[in-house]
């Protein structure tokens, strides 16, 4: 999951790699919760997609939420059809790792799930998480409905103040509607539940998240 150090770019529309129609194949259930991954979701459930750096450790982040329906390990936010993982890394995708999170909004929040969000990395390294660099790193939420974007950006500017508070560096968070979501390779999915020593990059800044008036987090 490591890169190399050199200053990362994003890769432009132009310059991406092709892709392919092919959807990944991925297991029909989840490792953890015996859900299915792909949809159609349960009825009255809602979905979130979220980027945190490496997705092992952020998918567990979620998958342990009581309330959480489903997560599923994947790209989005860049330009190359159902990628793959070593294109995603090659930084020529426009892709972040990411986390897609269906959940019971009567048994989780979405503040509940921002606020697992925003402490559970930092937000303001840019391309990078930790050790982890490269624009497949970075920081992301993309919100499924008006609603949830006016609530995410309503946290950031939250989250953002408390860092402040503690001389923390500015939020570099991308914070947009959400676009298509590709799945990851099967081996990627609950990758920490499969392999319980594995690999996780993710780092707090320690700093609680105090979510914005109006914003439940029970």
């Amino acid at each position: 999951m490591f890169q190399s150090l050199r200053k990362p770019t994003m890769v432009s529309p132009a310059d991406a790699l092709p892709g392919r129609e092919q959807a990944m194949p991925v297991p029909p259930a989840h490792a953890v919760l015996g859900t299915p991954l792909t949809p159609p979701y349960p009825d009255g459930t809602d979905e979130i997609v979220l980027g945190l750096g490496c997705f092992w450790g952020a998918e567990r982040l979620f998958w342990e939420l009581d309330g959480v329906v489903t997560t599923a390990a994947g790209y989005a936010g860049g330009f190359t059809p159902n990628p793959t993982y070593e294109e995603v890394c090659s930084g020529r995708t426009g892709h972040a790792e990411v986390v897609r999170v269906v959940f019971d909004p009567q048994r989780v929040t979405l503040g509940r799930i921002l606020k697992t969000f925003w402490e559970g990395h930092d937000p303001t390294q840019g391309f990078r998480q930790g050790n982890d660099v490269g624009t497949q790193y970075r920081s992301t939420i993309y919100a499924t409905s008006p609603e949830q974007l006016k609530t995410a950006r309503a946290s950031a500017d939250a989250y953002g103040a408390a860092l402040a508070e503690h001389s923390r560096g500015q939020i570099t968070t991308e914070i947009e509607p959400a676009g298509p979501f590709y799945f990851a390779e099967h081996f990627h999915q609950q990758y920490l539940e499969k392999n319980p020593g594995g690999y996780c990059g993710l780092g707090s800044t320690g700093v609680a998240c105090q979510l914005p008036t109006g914003v439940q987090a029970a």
